[in-house]
């Protein structure tokens, strides 16, 4: 799966990372599933395998907010919310088990280093507990979906460059 993109004429790109055969690795496609029943106007919704040059294809020249689950070491369904023109990732931050050897947090820094990072970049990563083969999100993880859905329809119906 490279990606699959609903519409072209819109300012805002959210991007759903991950992998649905990955269980709690999905938290991001589950996240654009959800925000596809809020009809956001003038934002595309993108799933992505979160292959770093396809990214940063994508988001040239347009404001992004990518979900994503994390493997940080904390506990299941914790959320993060990163300004990533402001932070750098932490490398331990993004799940271990993307069958890419470069990955988000890579696009990020090469975007930052090359000056091509988009003008509005935010990462809400959702930490997972289990990312074996299977489908279904662990329970934590499924409520923090909601709360991101939430956030994410808030945050660009809002047109907010900060947290709601």
């Amino acid at each position: 799966m490279e990606s699959l993109v609903e519409s072209e004429a819109t300012s805002t790109l959210v991007i759903g990372i991950g992998n649905r055969q990955r269980k709690d690795d999905a938290a991001g496609l589950a996240v654009v599933d959800q925000l596809r029943d809020e009809a956001l106007d003038g934002v595309e919704l993108v799933e992505h395998s979160g292959e770093a040059a396809s990214l940063m294809d994508l988001w040239q020249g347009r404001e992004v907010l990518v979900i994503d689950a994390t493997s940080s070491g904390q506990p299941a369904g914790t959320i993060r919310r990163v300004d990533l023109l402001e932070e750098q990732l932490a490398d331990e931050v993004l799940a271990t088990c993307s069958s890419h050897a470069f990955g988000l947090a890579q696009a990020v820094e090469l975007g930052r280093a090359l000056g091509e990072l988009p003008p509005r970049l935010v990462l809400y990563g959702i930490e997972g507990a289990d990312f074996s083969h299977g489908e279904g999100l662990s329970g934590a993880v499924e409520e923090a979906v909601e709360e991101v859905v939430g956030e994410v329809a808030s945050e660009v119906g809002s047109g907010a460059s900060e947290a709601p």
